[in-house]
């Protein structure tokens, strides 16, 4: 039986909160980010104006670390969003396709009752290595 790996992925191109967990894991190919919100990765403050510019940030955190980890968002099979607050749905999906806007991942979105920082959203994604074929069986 052969060795699998589990690859430990930071890149200071995102925000790396001071917790026990990890930007992402690589293992068999499969990219697992953990949840990025939308503050600045200096500070490790909220960006300021709710659900909209903190979800931009938090997809710029998601394609900074892709990036290390050998992957790209058109290598994303599922993304899971969370939200504060359902109203900010609308908006927060106008984000979103900028960053995905053809091929879409597979996807859930759902409203929580609180995230870290007081957060209006959050998202967490699983991703691909490799060279990546993309089909579409409709």
């Amino acid at each position: 039986m052969s060795k699998l790996t589990r690859e430990i992925v930071t890149t200071n191109n995102a925000a790396r909160p001071k917790l026990p967990f990890n930007q992402a894991i690589v293992a068999n190919r499969f990219v697992y980010l953990s949840g990025c919100v939308g503050c600045d990765k200096d500070t490790m403050e909220l960006v300021p104006g709710g659900a909209v510019p903190e979800m931009a940030k938090a997809l710029d955190h998601v394609k900074a670390i892709l990036i290390a980890a050998g992957s790209g968002v058109d290598k994303v099979v599922k993304a899971t969003i969370f939200l504060q607050d359902m109203a900010d749905f609308a908006n927060v999906n106008q984000e979103y396709i900028k960053v995905f806007p053809k091929n879409y991942p597979a996807r859930t979105c759902v409203q929580v009752a609180k995230l870290p920082l007081n957060a209006k959203v959050e998202i967490e994604v699983v991703a691909l290595t490799g060279d990546v074929e993309t089909i579409s069986k409709l």
